[in-house]
């Protein structure tokens, strides 16, 4: 795997991106590539999050997935475009209250207390068919 190699080579961290998925379609979301990457490494080089973080709430999400941190690129240019720096400003505080809530309704005091537990991904959930004679 690609995290492995990176660390035996040296790097400082990793960024686990898509390029927006403007490359190739039907790629993986970040999110869901993400837990593997962060396996991978084993916690000795930290794993940030790049892609899909439009909310407080995929902050969540992405540290409870073992990301040390996301960045956040359309939400921020979006703001800018309609509001320049005040609408950045007012993003970023959006973006925070509801992370801040978000621990808050989860339990959490401290980044330290969000862990996997409080998450469960959709690719997890178990799916069921119909058998074809019930169609």
């Amino acid at each position: 795997m690609q995290a492995k190699i990176a660390v035996q080579s040296g790097a400082a961290g990793i960024i686990v991106s898509n390029h927006g998925a403007r490359q190739l379609d039907y790629v993986p979301a970040t999110i869901m590539a993400l837990e593997e990457v962060v396996k991978a490494v084993q916690g000795r080089i930290p794993v940030f999050l790049d892609g899909g973080v439009r909310r407080g709430t995929d902050v969540f999400k992405a540290l409870a997935l073992g990301a040390s941190g996301v960045f956040i690129g359309r939400p921020i240019i979006w703001s800018l475009a309609a509001d320049g720096e005040a609408g950045v400003k007012k993003a970023l505080q959006m973006i925070r209250d509801e992370f801040e809530l978000t621990m808050a309704l989860s339990g959490c005091r401290s980044l330290k207390e969000i862990t996997r537990n409080h998450v469960m991904t959709d690719w997890e959930t178990p799916r069921a068919s119909l058998p074809v004679s019930r169609l």
